[in-house]
């Protein structure tokens, strides 16, 4: 049995949809980096995306061995959504905001990448890890694809997935045993 510890970026405080921009994380919440640290496995290895808040989080952990940054474990890219708010884009294209969000699955942001599509490249990534890692592993990621991991663990839909609630800074973790993943918490603040 393993364990994957699943870490939300620090905050960018931006408030729009911020897929593959690159944008700094605050890491300024020095007792809530302490606390986080406390929580984790001091002897899990350690990857993150490879856009800089991911980054910057992991950088904040203690030592730990870490794995080169994993572009599959990226936030979805939101295409000519990313960086506008919702308002903007519901005036522009209702519909199709309305369905990406309501219904998540195959529908897609112009020139940008579906539920499922994301969900796929991370479920893809995190076997990839699990198989060469073996033992526990913090992975510091993003909103998206932490939900993606819940709903492939519970058997959710993806409309399922999303309510759950993942806060910057908290873990969610889930149990892999012989490929079969079970998720024991999600949105943990230490």
């Amino acid at each position: 049995m393993s364990r994957l510890y699943l870490v939300r970026h620090a905050p960018t405080h931006a408030r729009t949809m911020v897929g593959w921009s690159d944008l700094p994380a605050d890491c300024s919440d020095l007792g809530a980096f302490a606390r986080l640290d406390a929580h984790l496995p001091a002897r899990a290895a350690l990857v993150s995306s490879d856009l800089a808040r991911a980054i910057a989080t992991a950088d904040r952990l203690a030592p730990r061995r870490r794995l080169p940054h994993d572009a599959a474990l990226r936030e979805l890219h939101f295409g000519a959504w990313e960086l506008r708010g919702f308002a903007e884009v519901e005036a522009e294209d209702p519909a199709r905001i309305r369905a990406f969000w309501d219904d998540p699955g195959d529908i897609s942001p112009p020139g940008g990448e579906s539920w499922n599509g994301m969900s796929a490249r991370v479920i893809g990534a995190l076997d990839r890890l699990m198989r060469c890692e073996p033992g526990d592993l913090i992975v510091v990621s993003h909103f998206g694809p932490i939900l993606a991991a819940i709903q492939h663990a519970d058997h959710l839909s993806a409309s399922a997935a999303f309510a759950h609630r993942i806060d910057n800074l908290s873990v969610t973790e889930i149990d892999v045993t012989a490929g079969t993943w079970s998720l024991i918490r999600a949105n943990h603040h230490a």
